[in-house]
């Protein structure tokens, strides 16, 4: 196992290189000029028109815009090695900076919103296999296809409507992540009132991914359960609950692990969605404004963040497969 890690980490770098170059050269591609965009409403103000070329031009100049597509990739790469991923174009503000203020908002949302994704998709995956068939069994997978049908923008907005004050109860905030005032609260109704914000947002996250993962389990568990080893287990006598999370549940894990792959970015990530109808300052958000703001040296940052968590999330997979299955052992597998 150890150096079956190291040869995946030695992996990493190359990876990592490719997929910068890719989103580099497909960021220079896309239409606009983010010097003409950070001239903005300033230049409208501008009569003379080779003076708003000269601002342009000295903007360009200044953050190397000016300079061809290699040397920008190279003077960019060198600065990523010791994690100065440079300024904004939009605000001059340090990357860095506005990265540590926006990661942990995400962290909250996208962390909770998995926490009670594998909490709620687990079980009720085990459900629906063991009782394949059964009434329950049915309406929990009709519930289940209408929720991976429901677009999160719709249930968001009907959240605000129903439980946020629209037209019917105004009971959660739809707003922000904190009341006015609240820095002035003691620690605990400051801790409340997080929770009390967090309820909307984190729900219109999760119910999307349970609804999906349960799928996923129902379909590891059926076929798990169907093979030679739980008849022998149920054959020896075992009880149905002992064959069940004993015997059956650590296989049927598999995919459910396979999937934190992709899901780990998505702690980092955000949703634009979500974040953005709640109004919260999430790195979804930040990816959306800096899309739309042609904010070169943000966007590339956040694509290697993202880059860099999926390789990761690779990574924790591979290790723990091995403890959901001590039937893998790479390196019997590598020798």
């Amino acid at each position: 196992m150890p150096s079956y890690l190291i040869k995946r980490l030695l992996l990493v770098i190359p990876t990592l290189l490719g997929i910068s170059i890719v989103s580099f050269v497909i960021i220079q591609l896309a239409p606009g000029d983010p010097a003409t965009l950070r001239l903005g409403n300033a230049g409208q103000g501008i009569s003379d028109q080779a003076l708003a070329e000269k601002i342009i031009e000295e903007t360009r100049a200044l953050y190397g815009l000016d300079q061809p597509i290699h040397i920008q990739y190279w003077r960019w790469l060198t600065r990523i090695l010791t994690l100065d991923f440079g300024y904004s174009l939009r605000d001059q503000r340090p990357i860095m900076e506005k990265l540590m203020e926006r990661i942990p908002i995400s962290l909250q949302l996208s962390g909770l919103s998995l926490f009670f994704a594998y909490l709620i998709s687990i079980p009720l995956g085990i459900y629906s296999a063991t009782h394949q068939y059964s009434s329950g069994e049915r309406l929990t997978s009709v519930i289940l296809f209408m929720l991976y049908s429901l677009p999160n923008f719709w249930v968001a907005t009907m959240a605000i409507v129903y439980f946020g004050g629209g037209d019917f109860w105004d009971v959660f905030p739809v707003f922000g992540l904190q009341s006015i005032g609240a820095q002035n609260w003691t620690m605990w109704d400051r801790i409340a009132d997080r929770i009390w914000h967090l309820i909307l947002p984190v729900t219109c996250m999760t119910y999307y991914t349970f609804a999906a993962l349960s799928r996923y389990m129902r379909s590891s568990m059926l076929e798990v359960i169907r093979q030679d080893f739980i008849r022998t287990a149920r054959a020896k006598g075992l009880s149905e609950r002992l064959v069940v999370y004993r015997h059956a549940l650590r296989n049927s894990l598999i995919p459910i692990v396979t999937l934190m792959a992709d899901l780990l970015p998505a702690l980092i990530g955000g949703s634009i969605v979500v974040e953005s109808i709640f109004s919260i300052p999430g790195m979804g958000q930040l990816s959306f404004e800096s899309v739309l703001n042609r904010d070169y040296p943000m966007i590339m940052a956040i694509f290697t963040v993202s880059a860099f968590l999926t390789l990761a999330g690779i990574l924790l997979a591979d290790f723990l497969y091995t403890i959901v299955d001590p039937r893998i052992a790479y390196e019997r597998q590598s020798s």
